[in-house]
């Protein structure tokens, strides 16, 4: 009888573990990313409205309405929730719509939701927390309101010809063969919301050309929809001010000003170059080691749903903001229903216009749109499974990006778990460790100058870490003396500016189920007699928890002590030894706020005052940023700083951690030709504390043991088949790099 119960309780475990597999999977294609034909159907549906009087996004004009961005639309978390755990139907499939009403007497943003996908046929006004407009002029820049850009430095290139000719030895913007000008543009585009005027610095066009400043910078108002209204209000060169180009000219001409002349321009030794260049001591004839599967892989991927070691989870990128992981499973549990990428800044500084002007939010240049090819071999082992990406932004139809997600297991060279286990007469009693291979989730965002690789690393014992590596070339300007208050010269006339890095993710995590609670845990010193030895006393450290019970007290400010450990709990479930099951979060930062708090630009970025927040879970709180905000950091459509001014109670609750991580970059000589990515890389971990019973990879098998026969001869013990020969790809390096429209 006891046997049969037995039975009948693996029976049940299993048929729940393989349920719970199976609602995951039914679930996960609720964030799959619109696909090529349902961003069609929803564009179709949109422009067959003929009140909205929309036209193509690419048309010159900017008096004209037409879409900016299409997107999934998440479904609330309750609903998908139905379908992930009991296995219901899901929620109908929605897109997000951007749409700019530039042919309005007043010009306005407005987003839509659009729905039932693949087949729309309604459509509803999206409104932000109390219904606030959206200003025309914080919308992101566009490819047309790029051309009208490169219109208008074309006249003012004109009137400066001989000036930019003579600084740059032979370069011009105009008719300008293989010896162009380029631009950098600077945002936000002003010093106050409503405005719309942006400081341009031009550039040599050569590879690399972020680092190759001429010293010509000019502010140009580009807020009126009628670009023959443009006008230039400012002009900077060689550390002067002009009110116009025609200024700057008359003085160079009459020897007011002093004359740049820049060093001859040599292709061959380009200094931004990846061409390599002085002597290597590696050889050269031989490859370097590779990451091969020599029996195939172990990991799923089933379009957006992915399994590999216990770990099952879905996946988009979205292509305002990025990569995002739901509902994340160790062995059918839920540990998060969402981690998510929602902003990333560089804020500078400088002594020129443009860099004391740069504050870059990077969301406002659809930065998960910028998702390019990665490369095998370099960007991804060339075993990766490598994924196409779809983004409908500021186009007429879908692009397709080729390669921009890759997903791959790869070993890190360091063991799991180990143990040496010496008999102190020259021997041993035992061997045993764990080979740690985990799987990574990875894509790119190239933001202009600066790449950003966004990982999600799983390991086998139910750790997760979430990070960024941050490479590309650095924002630089024009070298002046005082210039090396706000960074460091890294070639003739180009100074590295300094900037910090923050990047903030959204951690929705549901320990054990959504009702979680929330503690901080540091040491104490505790100072008491010495119960073997009354005379003396003992002092150390005792643990000193402090449960957080509302959002304002868990909103844990920059340059404030931060506690020793975080970590999120369920107060209803308990592992076998009677601990709460839970998680926490470690950090892997050094960020540090940007500017004081409620200076002008830092309120649009109000969630860059805390390493750590957390809040009660809603769906109105989906994002802790905007599109808008690069347009309109002043007063932002978006702001952090309401979701926790309520202060609601967050004990027994659905709990969401919004997570800062950063760096300052002191640019040096090193960061010549461009950023590399060691010491670079920043994020956190999400750890198990008390979640199971003991550590999880003790199911691994790629365990090895080794114990001391009675012959004096190792005994192994293994779960694997040993790995006879070498296996490497004899397929040629392939890169194609373009992506298009489909």
């Amino acid at each position: 009888m006891r046997l049969l119960c037995l039975l009948q309780l693996l029976c049940l475990a299993g048929c729940s573990a393989s349920r719970s597999r199976d609602w995951a999977y039914h679930g996960a294609p609720m964030y799959a990313d619109l696909t090529a034909r349902e961003l069609k159907a929803v564009r179709d549906y949109l422009h067959g409205i003929p009140e909205l009087e929309l036209t193509e996004a690419r048309s010159k004009t900017l008096m004209k309405n037409s879409i900016l961005l299409i997107e999934l639309h998440l479904p609330r978390k309750h609903e998908a929730l139905r379908a992930l755990d009991r296995g219901q139907a899901k929620p109908q499939r929605q897109a997000r719509v951007i749409i700019q009403f530039g042919n309005k007497t007043e010009p306005n943003i407005t987003e839509y939701i659009v729905s039932p996908l693949p087949s729309p046929k309604t459509h509803t006004i999206k409104t932000f927390k109390g219904a606030r407009p959206i200003r025309f002029e914080s919308r992101p820049i566009s490819a047309v309101e790029y051309d009208h850009i490169k219109d208008i430095l074309g006249k003012i290139a004109n009137t400066a010809h001989k000036l930019l000719f003579e600084t740059t030895g032979g370069f011009s913007f105009n008719n300008c063969s293989n010896r162009c000008l380029t631009f950098s543009d600077i945002a936000p585009r002003g010093l106050g919301p409503g405005e719309r005027r942006s400081w341009i610095m031009l550039q040599k066009f050569v590879e690399g050309y972020f680092i190759h400043p001429i010293g010509f910078e000019v502010l140009i108002n580009h807020q009126d929809l009628d670009p023959e209204k443009w006008n230039v209000e400012k002009v900077w060169y060689n550390s002067m001010f002009f009110d116009s180009v025609e200024e700057l000219i008359e003085k160079y001409e009459s020897g007011d000003v002093e004359k740049i002349k820049l060093p001859e321009h040599d292709d061959n030794d380009l200094y931004s170059s990846y061409i390599p260049r002085g002597h290597s001591n590696t050889a050269t004839n031989i490859h370097g080691p590779k990451l091969v599967e020599p029996q195939g892989k172990r990991y799923h991927v089933d379009r957006n749903f992915v399994e590999y070691a216990g770990w099952s989870f879905a996946y988009r990128v979205r292509s305002s903001a990025g990569l995002q992981v739901f509902d994340l499973r160790f062995n059918g549990e839920r540990i998060a229903y969402e981690i998510s990428l929602q902003e990333a800044i560089a804020f500078y500084s400088g002594d020129t216009p443009a860099a004391m002007q740069t504050k870059y939010i990077d969301a406002g240049w659809a930065m998960g749109s910028s998702s390019y090819e990665l490369a095998p071999g370099i960007d991804c082992p060339e075993i990766a499974t490598f994924v196409d990406l779809y983004h409908y932004y500021d186009t007429d139809k879908p692009v397709r990006y080729k390669n921009a997600l890759c997903i791959f297991e790869m070993t890190t060279a360091m063991p799991l778990r180990r143990h040496f286990d010496s008999n102190f007469k020259g021997g041993y009693n035992f061997f045993g460790g764990v080979d740690n291979a985990v799987l990574v989730l990875r894509t790119t965002a190239t933001v202009y100058n600066y790449d950003y690789i966004w990982d999600f690393v799983f390991y086998q014992n139910g750790v997760v870490e979430v990070k960024v590596s941050a490479t590309g070339y650095i924002h630089a300007t024009f070298f002046t003396a005082n210039g090396l208050h706000y960074g460091a010269k890294v070639y003739n006339h180009v100074l590295g500016n300094l900037h910090t890095h923050l990047i903030h993710y959204k951690v929705d995590l549901d320990i054990a189920g959504r009702e979680n609670s929330f503690e901080t845990i540091d040491l104490k010193y505790v100072n008491f007699t010495n119960p073997w030895s009354p005379k003396n006393f003992i002092v150390q450290s005792k643990l000193h928890r402090t449960e957080q019970k509302t959002e304002r007290s868990a909103a844990f400010r920059f340059g404030k002590k931060f506690p020793r450990y975080v970590h999120f709990y369920n107060p209803n479930e308990k592992n076998k030894w009677g601990h709460q099951k839970g998680y926490r979060i470690q950090f892997n930062s050094h960020a540090h706020s940007v500017l004081p708090r409620g200076w002008r630009e830092e309120n649009g970025i109000s969630w860059s005052r805390y390493p750590l927040a957390v809040t009660r879970h809603k769906d109105s709180e989906a994002t802790s940023s905007s599109m808008y905000t690069q347009g309109d950091p002043w007063d932002p459509v978006v702001s952090f700083e309401d979701y926790i001014r309520n202060n609601e109670d967050i004990v027994n609750q659905d709990l969401v951690a919004w997570v800062t991580v950063g760096f300052l970059h002191v640019p040096h000589s090193e960061d010549i030709p461009n950023t590399a990515t060691p010491g670079n890389t920043v994020g956190f971990f999400l750890r198990p504390f008390n979640f199971f019973d003991e550590d999880p990879s003790v199911a691994s098998r790629s365990t090895v043991i080794v114990r001391q026969g009675k012959d004096g001869k190792p005994k192994v013990q293994r779960w694997t088949p040993e790995v006879i020969g070498h296996c490497v790809s004899d397929k040629p390096f392939v890169y194609n790099g373009t992506y298009a429209g489909v």
